[in-house]
């Protein structure tokens, strides 16, 4: 059966139960495992600030700004790139280089800003979007600021006067959270947790408790002063650098998967020779001390006791590199903070490109509510795509089935469903490029690889994989610029500038390698945005059927490729 035939014949069964009733606050399992009540419920959408909306150009990064995000010199000439430029066009400066387009798209930036999240409310609502996840936004010199220069603090750039947010960041003890004051882009960030919530809308935080960047106080200091330093235990130190050796450098550390610009904390009680998975330990106490603040400075900023004025959790990056014992005092701490407060970790890749960790020890009750559900989308994308690696349709339920398995249905429920993410190739082009999943998901690694946007058998496909998730159990999650049909390989082709119908882009024509390929006009796909504002509407129409009601096979016939299940209250 090909591809096409198996999209066409799929069905789902739909019970759309009558008299659908609230959940009860008092439900004994959700209690228990206090999993928070509305995380079932919401419509994620994910914002990647810089490049989401240019809000306010007098804001935009400066040479200073994003300085040693990386040990290559900053490019003679360098200035912030217009936002319709042609993705794959290298600007004069990048040009001027004689590198290639991926050897300086990343000293890329195009101005995005909280103002620009502030502008585009109306159309998250119009859309449908209840919660907003926001890729980091704590102040860092790279474009996609998982280098924090400050967790105390929201990006200079992000806010309406970076010079200013900039001196008072530098003036104050990093330890000592009675000196951190409040920049004008956290003033602005605050204003913005203040109208989403008037809105009814949640919104969360990403941060990475595994490592800093280089330009962290922190960092800096150990770096300056080595063994002599206060912060000298806080990092994954290898060995210090020997003054009586003024010519060569002993010092070695650790950096996340090798980055040398991402330096590690120190994890202790961590089983010897283990770095990754549910492996017990914690984080050094000056470390976990200042994780803490920096968490109840967003969950309750005024510090009332009263955490609605804050964020309504976070997303934790690299979740599986971080011992449990850290993250069982983290929940604790949050949730006496505030006992609504959803946390999500990533907990990706057991071995790379082959087998994804099972998250049951991370969703007992004691550590996260949930993961990000790459999980699913791969069968997903199998079955209903007929991607690699290919499904029958009782391997399909099966592995829909095994995804779930062992882990309780509060968990499961709020799980972040996705098709797509800033670490992944856009759903669009995951789709028209139907190899194993991530693995090769760039021109670099696959010269034959399409980098245009989704023909008609794609889309179809693409719109059965929307229908699955939005009625499956879960929580459905959009990658920004997704719900307008942009296309992107794996990174850093799926962070383009997000596309607006108010604002003017050129044609793709370039190829990263000089390759021919046709011209792609780059504007909103409106009809995209019409199926995914239909399913969020049907969803929310049957809220309590699709967050709450069971769900059971009700066929799956390998010869025609069939398969159908029910949601029931």
């Amino acid at each position: 059966m090909t591809p096409a035939s198996r999209r066409r014949a799929l069905l789902l069964g739909l019970l759309l139960a009558a008299g659908c009733s609230d959940r009860s606050a008092s439900d004994p399992g959700a209690t228990a495992l206090a999993v928070p009540a509305w995380s079932a419920d919401v419509i994620w959408y994910q914002i990647f600030v810089e490049r989401f909306r240019n809000g306010d150009p007098a804001n935009d990064p400066t040479v200073a700004d994003i300085r040693d995000f990386t040990p290559a010199p900053m490019p003679e000439g360098w200035a912030v790139t217009p936002w319709g430029w042609d993705w794959y066009r290298q600007e004069p400066w990048a040009r001027a280089t004689g590198r290639d387009f991926y050897g300086t798209v990343q000293f890329r930036r195009y101005g995005g800003d909280l103002q620009g999240v502030f502008d585009r409310l109306d159309y998250l609502q119009e859309l449908g979007v209840t919660a907003l996840y926001l890729n980091p936004i704590n102040d860092a010199p790279s474009l996609h600021k998982y280098d924090a220069r400050s967790y105390v603090h929201v990006d200079r750039n992000f806010g309406p006067d970076p010079v200013r947010d900039a001196a008072v960041i530098a003036a104050e003890n990093l330890t000592d959270p009675s000196s951190w004051g409040w920049t004008r882009a956290d003033s602005l960030f605050l204003s913005l947790v203040a109208e989403v919530h008037r809105r009814g809308m949640k919104i969360i935080l990403d941060y990475s408790w595994n490592h800093t960047g280089v330009n962290f106080p922190a960092w800096r200091d150990l770096v300056a002063r080595q063994q002599a330093s206060p912060y000298a235990d806080w990092y994954s130190v290898e060995s210090f650098d020997d003054p009586a050796t003024p010519d060569t450098s002993e010092f070695r550390y650790r950096g996340w998967v090798g980055v040398p610009s991402l330096p590690e904390w120190k994890k202790v009680g961590r089983p010897e020779g283990t770095t990754h998975g549910a492996i017990e330990g914690n984080l050094m106490p000056g470390v976990r001390d200042l994780v803490f603040a920096v968490t109840r400075r967003w969950l309750d900023p005024n510090n009332d006791g009263d955490p609605s004025d804050g964020v309504d959790g976070f997303r934790l990056d690299v979740a599986e590199m971080v011992p449990l014992g850290f993250w069982r005092d983290y929940r604790t701490f949050v949730r006496g903070i505030n006992p609504q407060a959803y946390l999500v970790g990533e907990v990706w890749w057991e071995t790379w490109p082959d087998k994804m960790y099972d998250p049951a020890p991370w969703l007992g009750g004691d550590v996260f509510d949930a993961v990000m559900n790459y999980r699913w989308y791969m069968p997903a994308r199998s079955f209903l795509a007929g991607a690699e690696p290919a499904l029958s349709a009782s391997q399909f339920a099966e592995a829909l089935d095994s995804v779930g398995r062992g882990i309780g249905m509060p968990f499961q429920r709020a799980m972040m469903n996705l098709t797509a993410s800033h670490d992944t190739p856009r759903f669009s082009t995951s789709i028209i490029n139907p190899g194993r999943y991530k693995y090769r998901h760039t021109p670099r690694e696959d010269s034959l690889y399409n980098v245009g946007p989704p023909g008609a058998p794609a889309r179809a496909a693409m719109t059965l994989i929307l229908v699955q998730q939005f009625t499956w159990v879960g929580a459905p999650h959009i990658w920004n610029g997704d719900e307008v049909g942009m296309w992107g390989g794996d990174d850093p082709d799926e962070r383009k500038p997000v596309v607006w119908a108010d604002l003017r882009y050129e044609d793709e024509l370039a190829h990263p390698f000089g390759r021919a390929r046709q011209r792609d006009k780059v504007a909103p796909d409106t009809a995209r945005f019409r199926v995914y504002r239909e399913l969020i509407a049907l969803r929310q129409a049957h809220l309590r059927l699709f967050a709450d009601g069971s769900t059971g096979w009700l066929l799956t016939d390998d010869a025609k490729q069939v398969v159908a299940y029910e949601r029931v209250l």
